[in-house]
């Protein structure tokens, strides 16, 4: 969270706005305003920049966590900040992807900062009970290949938990992840 500033000025002082006769005659006045000068001064330093605060390539980075719960982007703390920023700034464009081939493959892109190669059998299932059928057992399956680039921290068991929140649920899947 953002917090005070020892020696940010304050871009308006409230002296300023006084009436000349408190700015001219009160001493008092002119220092408790300066005390609120001081603590109104990271708000406004703040609000003067809040386009850059919602821009998730120039937010500061303990707000982009932040702004990631905003737009529904979940972010690995591991990964590289740079990776962290361009996943909020496509979260809207993976949102619309959701459940595809495509979503998933760009979605663990930039959650590993690897190659994601994912293989489908486009099988679908229906059933006319609600139940689901009498099977049990969806035709549908994915495989994902991870081919993770040197150095990376993403863990096995973080990769396989995004594929399971961005496949649909009646899809049965595996993975497998390849380390340099």
């Amino acid at each position: 969270m953002r917090g005070t500033v020892p020696g940010l000025p304050a871009p308006y002082r409230i002296a300023d706005l006084l009436p000349s006769v408190y700015q001219e005659l009160d001493p008092f006045v002119l220092r408790f305003t300066a005390g609120l000068d001081d603590v109104l001064a990271p708000i406004l330093a703040t609000l003067d920049c809040l386009d850059a605060y919602v821009d998730p390539m120039l937010a500061p980075e303990d707000f982009l966590d932040w702004l990631a719960a905003w737009v529904g982007a979940v972010l690995d703390e591991n990964a590289p900040l740079a990776l962290r920023r361009v996943a909020v700034a496509r979260a809207a464009e993976l949102h619309r992807s959701r459940g595809t081939v495509a979503g998933l493959r760009t979605s663990l892109e930039l959650l590993t900062g690897g190659r994601v190669e994912v293989a489908d059998n486009g099988g679908v299932s229906w059933s006319s009970a609600p139940s689901g059928g009498t099977s049990g057992e969806s035709d549908a399956w994915v495989a994902v290949r991870v081919r993770m680039p040197p150095g990376s921290a993403v863990s096995d068991r973080v990769i396989e938990a995004a594929v399971t929140a961005a496949k649909p649920a009646h899809v049965q899947h595996s993975v497998e992840v390849a380390r340099p």
